[in-house]
């Protein structure tokens, strides 16, 4: 339940704007890369402390600060007291249950995603949450864990491919939420192939192992739909204007990726409807299943019931019974409940019962 609801660790009636780390610690060290880039130079480095990345950020060309770990707050404290940023914006970033959403201040805006992974031995969602503070000349990506999916992004920034070496930081804040949208697709993508074998198995010969693996999906697709069902209220707010440090020309962009997240949302809710079905299919599968065992049974039961009835009959020990002494009375009486059986059964063929 933690991964849907969240553990909040923080002591109620804390002071706003106070930074601690609400998660789970993901990484030992915290680790600072740097990109700083413009139209003709690029240089890439990894920072032993955060005061190295301020010699970059006052001189025109873009800066691209990626910090890995959030649970050191001298960190965190210290890109907020060089920009500016608002406490809670910073109590935000450190508090890694929160809703994905955009917070637009007076230099800079917040902007909180969840960054998923596919672990294929579980079939398990991994998420993680991504913060951008994107500034004038200087975007800061927080995230949990080492590792993430912007290695094409940067792969653009060293070989100078498209436009992106020439836009400011609102455009490389867009190719990182793309990247993050782009990503949400492809693990659809392989929860939708899981689904649908699922489904298959769930209308052939379901077994408790399908029930499980229905019941474990189906959490999963929370976990996906509590990512993605934000998006298209924070790109939204970010296209139409609402966010000052996104530029007009860079909202042409995140339109599009709205009308991608509007996609993403809608496929999600279509796997979470198959997931539905394909447990409506087992519940009706193993409802059939006990209707047949229940129909063998109760044929059986009916076959027995007169011949119960005859054997009780001549079972009575009456003295002036007229067949008790017939010599031939008991293999007789055999071949009439034999008779009876057999006859019983071409009736309930005949009608389709069997």
């Amino acid at each position: 339940m933690n991964r849907l609801v969240g553990r909040v660790t923080k002591a109620p009636g804390s002071m706003p704007g106070t930074l601690q780390h609400t998660g789970e610690r993901k990484v030992e060290q915290v680790r600072i890369r740097l990109i700083d880039y413009d139209a003709e130079n690029l240089e890439e480095r990894t920072l032993t402390s955060i005061e190295e990345a301020f010699a970059y950020v006052d001189e025109p060309p873009v800066t691209w600060v990626n910090i890995d770990g959030l649970h050191d707050p001298g960190v965190i404290e210290a890109v907020g007291d060089r920009f500016g940023v608002h406490r809670l914006a910073l109590e935000d970033v450190m508090s890694t249950n929160q809703r994905p959403k955009v917070e637009d201040f007076d230099q800079h805006c917040l902007v909180i995603l969840k960054m998923l992974s596919f672990d294929a031995e579980t079939d398990s969602i991994v998420s993680e949450q991504l913060s951008l503070i994107v500034g004038e000349r200087c975007l800061f990506s927080f995230q949990e864990r080492f590792g993430d999916i912007f290695e094409p992004v940067r792969e653009r920034l060293r070989q100078a491919k498209g436009r992106i070496r020439s836009k400011g930081t609102d455009y490389l804040a867009y190719a990182l939420i793309d990247a993050i949208v782009d990503n949400y697709f492809r693990i659809l993508e392989t929860l939708g192939d899981i689904i649908e074998d699922l489904e298959e198995a769930a209308m052939g010969d379901p077994t408790i192992d399908v029930l499980h693996r229905i019941h474990h999906l189906r959490r999963e697709m929370l976990v996906v739909r509590r990512a993605v069902w934000p998006l298209r209220e924070i790109l939204g707010q970010m296209y139409r204007g609402e966010v000052e440090t996104i530029s007009e020309e860079t909202q042409v962009f995140l339109r599009d990726v709205y009308d991608h997240s509007v996609q993403v949302i809608d496929t999600t809710e279509t796997l979470r409807e198959v997931l539905t079905r394909a447990m409506d299919l087992y519940l009706s599968g193993v409802s059939n299943r006990m209707n047949e065992v229940m129909k063998v049974l109760t044929i059986i039961a009916t076959i027995f019931i007169p011949l119960s009835f005859f054997a009780g009959l001549y079972g009575m020990n009456f003295d002036y019974m007229p067949e008790l002494h017939v010599h031939w009375g008991y293999p007789a009486l055999l071949v009439f409940m034999l008779t009876v059986s057999a006859g019983m059964l071409w009736a309930f063929k005949k009608k389709g019962w069997l």
